[in-house]
């Protein structure tokens, strides 16, 4: 049972409110995690998708990043994370030719070839050294950054060269990719990092699209996307190992209704409801690591439908047989090993883009293939010989284009067809003639569509980062007198702050929301 009163409650049981429960207990407080679902992890979890394949698919959220290894030992986190012998390879079909660009962990003599051979020259696998390189340095300075309070922009850019700041900060990522390289497909490699869950032209003056490929690109001063072994919910497991150990008390299946909250030192309250009833507990503060939208509706106000998150992906898991061949004849294990990408070549993208902003489903759907199986293999169960699990993730996929209910299920379907159109187009076998098939005869293949997410997942628009990424520092002029604005995790009541996806530096799998907002509480007291 929970009691009346703690030093902090916790709104929402995903990695990060389980990051901050995690710190804050472990320091001698007394903490509750209320989570609506009937298990914590959020977005982070593994679940069997597939009736009679006891796989265990990383379900919505999938790679790993942005996670601090300061972190992983603050908490003493037992997490293998893996690297992919591949990095990206990008089928590609010039003219009558079926063809590709492989890049590989790390790069070397093959990832040379390929871009010679793709291009036809060496001058753009020189661009690509050069264009990463510079990211590189920017990198390295941000990476630290992120678990100490805020850093301001001009900091930042003191140490850093100033074509690398123009191009990822000033100005519009577009103009950057079309500057430094001349391959069509090589500047679509390049601007997939900006789109991931972000629905934006390159061309886009807000910079959301900078912000989206800078954050794909810092983790850890690397940028390297891992494997979580086990699958993403042994991320989930072992913060909620370390939540419990300090003494968190965690209460699942409790949905909140209500958080009170006013300057900091005045205290917070929050309701919640479960099967026995409404419950009230009172606190020092209270943490939210819901979307900023939910949260506004929790403390009583009436958010816009105008400034409601809008999500912008289409996920597919799929378990197969075997994998298919490529046209190509790239060696499957090697090509599906990393991030396979599918119709995004720089000017497939932008039409994308245009399609969808006009209300279309794009004809040719840009996604991303990976098949987490193949670095971590203990995902998969007993399954027979050459199962593997894939995972689509599909880009400039709005929720704008699915919102009609009338028409919902039809457009999910014509986006789902030309997703696997997508890769159907480079391969030998087609997917269907590879899929898994349940006892019943249907193919083993989950899609979702922002509602669903939202559905799901209580993320509103089905956005997966709650929102528009902000950047990891803050503005020359931004008052940073607070602990809880130090560490960007500020509302405008002292005694309610962010912890989730939406504080600054949140989004992704990295448990900076948590961390920064039991920074900012740990201050305070």
């Amino acid at each position: 049972m929970a009691q009346e009163t703690y030093d902090v409650v916790v709104a929402g049981g995903g990695h990060n409110g389980l990051t901050a429960a995690a710190y804050l207990s472990r320091a001698g407080l007394s903490v509750l995690v209320l989570e609506r679902l009937d298990h914590v992890g959020g977005a982070a979890i593994s679940a069997q998708a597939f009736e009679g394949f006891p796989t265990r698919l990383s379900r919505y959220s999938y790679l790993v990043s942005l996670l601090p290894e300061q972190i992983r030992t603050d908490l003493g986190l037992d997490i293998e994370l893996a690297s992919r012998q591949t990095a990206s390879y990008s089928p590609y079909l010039d003219g009558s030719r079926a063809t590709g660009l492989l890049v590989e962990t790390p790069e070397g003599e093959a990832t040379a070839a390929s871009f010679r051979a793709v291009t036809g020259s060496e001058e753009e696998y020189a661009a690509w050294q050069s264009f990463y390189a510079e990211v590189a340095d920017l990198a390295r300075v941000v990476a630290p950054t992120l678990t100490s309070p805020l850093s301001t922009a001009t900091a930042i850019r003191s140490q850093v060269g100033a074509p690398i700041w123009r191009d990822l900060v000033e100005r519009p990522l577009g103009e950057a990719i079309e500057r430094r390289f001349g391959n069509d497909l090589v500047r679509g490699v390049v601007a997939t990092d900006a789109l991931i869950g972000t629905f934006a032209g390159l061309g886009d003056e807000t910079l959301i699209q900078n912000r989206c490929f800078l954050y794909h690109l810092i983790g850890n001063g690397t940028g390297e996307w891992r494997v979580p072994v086990g699958g993403m919910g042994a991320v989930t497991g072992a913060i909620a190992k370390a939540a419990y150990a300090g003494g968190a008390q965690v209460l699942t299946g409790a949905t909140v209704t209500s958080i009170r909250g006013g300057a900091a030192g005045e205290g917070a309250e929050v309701t919640w409801t479960d099967g026995s009833g409404s419950h009230t507990a009172a606190a020092d503060y209270v943490l939210s690591g819901l979307a900023p939208y939910v949260l506004d509706g929790l403390l009583g106000r009436t958010p816009s439908p105008a400034t409601k998150p809008v999500g912008a992906q289409l996920k597919i898991n799929m378990l197969l047989e075997r994998l298919p061949r490529l046209r190509s004849g790239e060696d499957p294990k090697v090509a599906f090993a990393g991030t396979l990408h599918l119709g995004e070549s720089y000017s497939e993208l932008e039409k994308a883009y245009a399609e969808a902003a006009a209300g279309s489903v794009p004809t040719e759907m840009p996604g991303e293939v990976y098949c987490h199986s193949l670095t971590d293999p203990s995902i998969l169960g007993d399954v027979p010989p050459g199962t593997q699990t894939l995972t689509y993730f599909g880009l400039h996929a709005p929720a704008t284009l699915f919102e009609d209910p009338a028409t919902r299920e039809e457009r999910k379907a014509l986006a789902v067809e030309r997703a696997i159109a997508s890769l159907d187009r480079h391969l030998l076998d087609p997917i269907s003639s590879v899929v898994a098939r349940s006892a019943d005869g249907e193919p083993c293949i989950e899609a979702k569509i922002p509602q669903e997410i939202e559905a799901d997942l209580a993320m509103p628009g089905g956005h997966i980062f709650h929102g528009d990424l902000a950047w990891p520092w803050a503005p020359d002029d931004a008052d940073l007198t607070t602990p809880a604005a130090r560490w960007g995790v500020a509302t405008d009541l002292g005694s309610v702050l962010l912890c989730g996806s939406g504080a600054r530096r949140g989004g992704a799998v990295s448990g900076l929301g948590g961390h920064n907002a039991a920074q900012a509480v740990l201050e305070l007291r």
